[in-house]
């Protein structure tokens, strides 16, 4: 099934429209505003950071961003290339569903449509000395690279790319669109590239220079922030956001949803939006001293001590040569690495089961209010083996899925409805 090619054109869209609004009021809270329920992009609003999504951000139901698609990967032909994304779209659709693994009528929040699919890989092999990675003689590669990240993302931008990517100025004749054009014209919300990984080198797996908001919400002119899984200066502000996603050309989707669940993570490090840091360092465990008193903050920064649980509601670590143990733990919602009983970096094998409350992220639903904790184990991963497989692609679908989306019942600090997180993935 080609959902590139068929499933997202638009008047298949137009379609699945009129029954995702109808689920939408299904799902709306009763203190959810019961205006329309609004799609991104529209006639309206196009491009990324426009004061559109920002200004009617609690009403949007479902976003529709637009890709542009690069393949660099020597080898890989445009069937497969095809294929590829078609896993990605649908793995990221699933994620979108808010309790998805629980309720068939849930609606996905994320929509990608495919804006273009650009191939510069070569036609004929290239010579012994120039194979490198098995990448495109077009790939723009760091000069004398030694080690590190191996792409130059300012190369993206230039107007002798744009030739390549080959989208006409409706407004020139004979001139092409360059990324940044793009981009403020709302053409394309995000950049997608397939490339090689090898011993010469690989890019970031998921960059974004995003726009920076105060904590009511309001850009903070000319300011922003790295908010990907790493970053590089090379890769310029354009006034508006924008995400670069590498995806292994010899890998699965679900290594790309690790990715992406990544950028999201630098979202939040990054401060870009307050908001959305508040509460995503509260789901992702980024607060583990304050919490618990914990020696870090986060699994991330335990280094490497290995973790054991002896009881559902106990952790236990040697870090940094000393032992330690708490009781009365229990995990909201993980992050990318470390799923609720992730013994280890990855470890998606354990059975013992640990409480947690991604479930119930927000919900007020426990005793005194505060979310119910119940044991967690991977079992809760089983339908997305086939969704997502490959590297943490399973766990990174149901992650998602807990995110507060569109008429949650999440709560904030004030008590007022959460706002949905995908809307923040474009500000």
């Amino acid at each position: 099934m080609k959902l590139v090619k068929g499933l997202y054109q638009f008047a298949a869209a137009l379609t699945v429209a009129v029954s995702l609004v109808g689920t939408a009021h299904a799902q709306t809270r009763s203190n959810t505003s019961t205006q329309t329920p609004l799609y991104w992009p529209n006639e309206v609003s196009k491009a990324n950071s426009d004061d559109w999504l920002r200004k009617n951000h609690d009403r949007i139901f479902q976003l529709r961003p637009k890709l542009l698609v690069i393949n660099f990967a020597n080898g890989m032909v445009k069937d497969k290339a095809y294929e590829k994304l078609d896993q990605l779209i649908l793995a990221l659709r699933e994620a979108s569903k808010y309790h998805g693994f629980a309720r068939v009528d849930a609606s996905p929040q994320l929509e990608y449509q495919l804006f273009k699919y650009v191939d510069v890989t070569d036609a004929n092999p290239l010579p012994d000395d120039q194979i490198l990675d098995g990448n495109s003689s077009l790939y723009p590669r760091v000069p004398n690279w030694k080690e590190g990240i191996n792409f130059k993302y300012s190369e993206l931008f230039t107007d002798r790319f744009a030739e390549l990517l080959g989208v006409e100025d409706p407004d020139s004749a004979g001139h092409f669109l360059n990324l940044k054009q793009m981009v403020e014209r709302g053409v394309i919300n995000e950049v997608w590239f397939f490339a090689r990984q090898g011993k010469y080198g690989a890019p970031f797996e998921c960059t974004e220079v995003k726009q920076a908001y105060d904590s009511s919400f309001n850009k903070i002119a000319g300011k922003s922030v790295q908010a990907g899984n790493g970053g590089t200066d090379q890769q310029p502000f354009l006034g508006r956001s924008l995400r670069i996603l590498f995806i292994n050309a010899e890998r699965g989707p679900g290594c790309a949803m690790e990715s992406l669940g990544h950028a999201v993570e630098g979202t939040s490090n990054s401060g870009a939006i307050p908001y959305f840091t508040r509460y995503f360092a509260e789901y992702a465990g980024f607060d583990l001293k304050q919490r618990f008193g914990l020696p870090f903050n986060s699994l991330y920064a335990r280094n490497g001590a290995k973790l054991n649980y002896p009881e559902q509601d106990q952790i236990s670590y040697v870090f940094n040569g000393k032992a330690g143990k708490y009781l009365n733990y229990y995990v909201v919602g993980g992050n990318v690495h470390f799923a609720p009983n992730a013994r280890e970096d990855y470890d998606l094998s354990n059975t013992q089961p640990v409480l947690s409350s991604i479930e119930h992220f927000r919900l007020k639903d426990g005793q005194d209010e505060k979310d119910q904790r119940v044991p967690w184990t991977t079992e809760s991963l089983t339908p997305f083996k086939e969704v997502a497989p490959d590297c943490q692609g399973p766990w990174v679908v149901y992650w998602r899925q807990n995110f507060p989306g569109y008429g949650s019942a999440c709560l904030d600090d004030s008590r007022k409805p959460m706002k949905s997180w995908w809307p923040f993935l474009f500000y």
